[in-house]
């Protein structure tokens, strides 16, 4: 009888060998084996060649010569952006005279029975109050332009983005040629474009509105594309079913779908078009934008703060009653009829004028300047420096930077190009695929045939510690929030006020407490990309399934355990997306640190826009634009696949 021998046994990987990570580190290693030692041969410097450098200097002198040149002759701008110029301005015109016959009765009192009829008493009372707290602040003329401006630029950012979404959300060609497109608009600098928009519109309204537009339109697009690409498809095979054409399903059926979408888009747009208030007025925009930089420009921290807080009063109005709207609260009010509200606003704005009284009485102001001023310059005096045993605020800035900003860029500059370019690759690859890595990989290629290597990675130092303190903050404060709902309420509406006041209003107490340098711009930073870390991290915790905590409390599990174990390991999408968001927040305020001492590419920015000079403006920009789609490329692909694993 034939004995049958049994086959040998394989021998059995051990777990971590079969991931596809270490394969991936395995054939990085592999190619730096190889490369490192050929690109140390031909480029033992260490530093970016410079015959790999493209100078764009003279073309876009030559470009930014010919526009001024032509601009008052040529009929490409007197017959094309001459008219759209023309019509900016009569239509920001038409809306602020609206304003001004309305008077502050009829405008506060139209607003409030908006907010009555989206949200209730409570949101219409908040709103009357807002509207009120501008006239007392002083700032009743500039709030009127500030609103005549933002509302002709949200309509046409809304336009604009619904009609690019709509093309991206039915064509998925279009969506792929529109996505780098959204992407550049949206971490593109908003001084880096101010100045092109400035040499072909001029200084005034029309450069701000447009400027304002070029910012706020991609949300608008991307969410209606978002909104159009997840319609139920049942439904929409059903419509077709009954045979509607085409239109008639978009018209019926797709974007009544997508009203969420839409909805939160305008609500999007409005944020974005009033953080752009205080930068349009840069280039004429006026309002309450131009006070707030006067004040800023005269070191005025009162006068600055009385122009921003009607901003960000106006920011909370407008995110409450867009929030309500997409939520589709519908109260025992809205179901009212509106005559007789309508007619009482229409009353009450009659009977102000026909009184002599349309404008906000100056009898009725609060001056709230000279108390800031003093509160700032105590803060200055006490807290900047000769705190005992802590230490000042200007201490702490000095220690920040010798010890995080000064290594972490002498670390980045201090290694060869070649060597940041396979680190790019080994964290873009081990994240994404191998697509997302030369895509980062060309990104930050490009910067150096830019010419801007080093002020680049100088940036990139302030990007990276900044994001590394906003994390922390931002995780351990959502953490907090989540578990407790005392907290979160709390934090509410301090997080509305960091989220919508402008980074130039906030800028100068920074200023006065750490002094001017790379420290007061990180801190900028980190102030802006806060609060969106900590929504987002509030909101994964909050989210997680109520029955894996409670299997894990009949477990015995304690809440630390519960956390570590159940809360952020489901919670893992969500926090990938607050990594990414703060990333790409973190680096939209480099231009600012420009002001305050940051440098590199953002004091590149500001210099170009102040001097005209559009190749120094246009480069540092398109470097900042190489960095934000390098950083967004890393951060981005772990983020969709959290996303698809939950």
């Amino acid at each position: 009888m034939a004995t049958v021998t049994a086959p040998a046994p394989r021998l059995a990987l051990p777990g971590v060998l079969k991931h596809r990570a270490l394969h991936k580190l395995l054939l990085l290693a592999l190619a730096a084996a190889v490369l490192a030692p050929l690109a140390h041969a031909r480029w033992h410097s260490g530093t970016w060649p410079a015959a790999l450098t493209v100078d764009l200097t003279d073309p876009l002198t030559r470009v930014s010569d010919w526009i001024i040149d032509n601009r008052d002759s040529h009929p490409l701008f007197l017959y094309f952006f001459g008219h759209i110029s023309n019509g900016v301005v009569l239509c920001v015109r038409a809306v602020y005279l609206f304003l001004l016959a309305a008077g502050w009765a009829g405008v506060t009192a139209l607003g409030a029975f908006v907010a009555w009829r989206t949200a209730g008493v409570r949101l219409a009372l908040g709103t009357a109050a807002a509207f009120l707290a501008c006239g007392l602040l002083g700032m009743w003329v500039p709030t009127m332009q500030t609103l005549a401006l933002m509302a002709v630029a949200v309509l046409a950012s809304v336009v604009v983005g619904a009609l690019l979404g709509l093309a991206a959300g039915l064509s998925d060609r279009m969506d792929r040629a529109l996505r780098p497109v959204l992407d550049t608009m949206q971490v593109l600098p908003a001084f880096a474009y101010l100045l092109p928009v400035v040499l072909v519109f001029g200084i005034g309204v029309p450069a701000a509105v447009l400027a304002t537009v070029v910012y706020a339109a991609p949300p608008m697009a991307r969410l209606t594309s978002l909104g159009l690409r997840g319609a139920d498809k049942e439904v929409l095979e059903a419509v077709e079913s009954l045979g509607a054409t085409a239109r008639q399903r978009l018209l019926t059926a797709r974007l009544p779908l997508a009203r969420r979408e839409l909805l939160l888009g305008l609500n999007q747009t409005i944020m974005m078009a009033l953080s752009m208030a205080v930068i349009a007025s840069v280039i004429g925009g006026g309002g309450l934008g131009d006070r707030v930089y006067q004040a800023l420009a005269s070191v005025d921290v009162g006068a600055a703060l009385a122009a921003g807080i009607p901003i960000v009063l106006l920011a909370v109005v407008l995110d409450r009653v867009t929030a309500a709207a997409g939520r589709g609260t519908e109260t025992a009010h809205g179901r009212l009829t509106t005559y007789a509200p309508l007619a009482a606003v229409a009353a009450l704005a009659v009977a102000v004028r026909l009184a002599g009284r349309p404008d906000w009485p100056d009898a009725w102001t609060l001056a709230v300047a000279e108390p800031v001023n003093r509160v700032v310059d105590w803060m200055t005096d006490h807290l900047y420096s000769g705190v005992p045993v802590v230490g000042g605020t200007a201490d702490w800035a000095g220690r920040f930077t010798t010890w995080v900003l000064d290594p972490v860029r002498d670390g980045l500059q201090g290694l060869p190009w070649w060597s940041v370019l396979l680190l790019v690759a080994a964290l873009a690859w081990l994240t994404g695929t191998w697509r997302t890595a030369l895509t980062a990989v060309l990104a930050m290629a490009a910067i150096g045939v830019l010419g801007v290597w080093e002020p680049s990675l100088d940036t990139l130092s302030q990007v990276l510690a900044a994001v590394a303190v906003t994390l922390v903050l931002g995780f351990a404060t959502g953490v907090a929030a989540a578990r407790s709902d005392r907290v979160e309420r709390l934090l509410r509406p301090v997080l509305d006020v960091f989220q919508t006041m402008p980074q130039f209003v906030y800028l100068i107490p920074v200023v006065a407490l750490f002094g001017v340098g790379r420290a007061p711009a990180v801190a900028a930073a980190v102030v802006y990309a806060l609060p969106a870390v900590v929504r987002i991290t509030t909101q994964g915790l909050r989210q997680v399934d109520p029955a894996a905590l409670e299997s894990a409390r009949s477990l015995g599990a304690t809440g630390g355990q519960q956390l570590r174990q159940v809360q952020l390991p489901l919670a893992r999408p969500a926090l990938l997306l607050a990594l990414n968001q703060g990333v790409v927040l973190v680096l939209a305020v480099v231009i600012i640190g420009g002001l305050v001492g940051g440098g590199a590419l953002g004091y590149d920015a500001v210099f170009g826009l102040a001097q005209g000079d559009l190749a120094t403006g246009l480069v540092a920009g398109a470097a900042i634009v190489c960095l934000g789609l390098m950083l967004d490329r890393v951060t981005q692909p772990a983020v969709r696949r959290a996303q698809k694993g939950a």
